[in-house]
């Protein structure tokens, strides 16, 4: 129990900080949540061969829940375009169902490697700031197309726990899409990759008896608790801080700290 305590105790701290850090910088807690994770697991008597598969599952559910009433409000906003959903969404799920498939193929020792080298690349991309634009007078490709750049940002997201719109933003800024639209969309296609990413985990988990207590599959519960209570919470006061401190600044200084945190897991 003191364990479980202190668990419960340190997730609500890092819910906290993920909160801020999404309303301030706009972006996807499980960049932070699955590094996080992976530390505090194995100090409660989490198998090391389960950690990553629970860290990766845990941050979907998170985002599930979190991203939820971000996707919600853009939808009031009217920044969601739901034509590009219908487009992206068929693929979005097939990847994030073959991330979590994926998950648990290949061997447990290489997950923090793929999810060091998807975390450094998306780091470098917040450092340089880049940014792509397309001016392309067409529109999104259909069919099989973009069913296949749906499932391939599905599948990414997946492996990485992560909502994937730092892969959504510049795919839809690349086809010509206005920015809001680009931003609002990609938080709603968010929400449905990580609630087919977290489905797969929870079914992949199922009946793994080396699972602990309060598990549902790799979903761990009393982590997804307290992660999510915090930062429900925080995230209003990160998009209140956006006008009062240097943003960009602060974005560069975030991408430092996951190339950091990056390296670590990958060498």
């Amino acid at each position: 129990m003191p364990e479980m305590l202190w668990l419960l105790l340190m997730c609500l701290a890092l819910g906290a900080v993920v909160g801020l850090l999404a309303g301030l910088l706009g972006i996807g807690g499980g960049l932070l949540i699955v590094p996080a994770l992976v530390w505090l697991l194995p100090h409660v008597g989490i198998d090391t061969a389960l950690v990553m598969h629970i860290a990766l599952a845990t941050s979907l559910a998170c985002i599930v829940l979190t991203s939820g009433s971000s996707a919600r409000s853009h939808l009031r906003l009217g920044n969601v375009d739901v034509s590009l959903v219908k487009l992206l969404a068929p693929g979005m799920v097939l990847g994030g169902l073959a991330g979590s498939a994926v998950a648990e193929w290949v061997p447990s020792a290489w997950l923090p490697k793929i999810f060091a080298g998807i975390v450094l690349l998306l780091a470098l991309q917040m450092l340089l700031s880049l940014k792509v634009t397309g001016r392309h007078p067409h529109p999104l490709p259909g069919g099989a197309k973009i069913v296949g750049s749906g499932s391939v940002i599905g599948l990414v997201a997946s492996l990485a726990g992560i909502g994937g719109g730092s892969l959504t933003v510049p795919y839809l800024s690349w086809y010509g899409v206005e920015m809001r639209r680009a931003i609002g969309t990609a938080s709603f296609c968010g929400s449905i990759i990580a609630v087919a990413g977290m489905t797969g985990f929870i079914v992949a988990g199922s009946g793994d008896e080396a699972l602990p207590a309060y598990s549902v599959g790799y979903v761990y519960l009393p982590a997804l608790l307290g992660v999510v209570c915090t930062s429900v919470l925080t995230t209003r006061f990160g998009a209140r801080l956006v006008s009062r401190l240097p943003t960009p600044t602060l974005k560069k200084i975030f991408a430092i700290f996951l190339l950091f945190v990056g390296g670590k897991m990958l060498f």
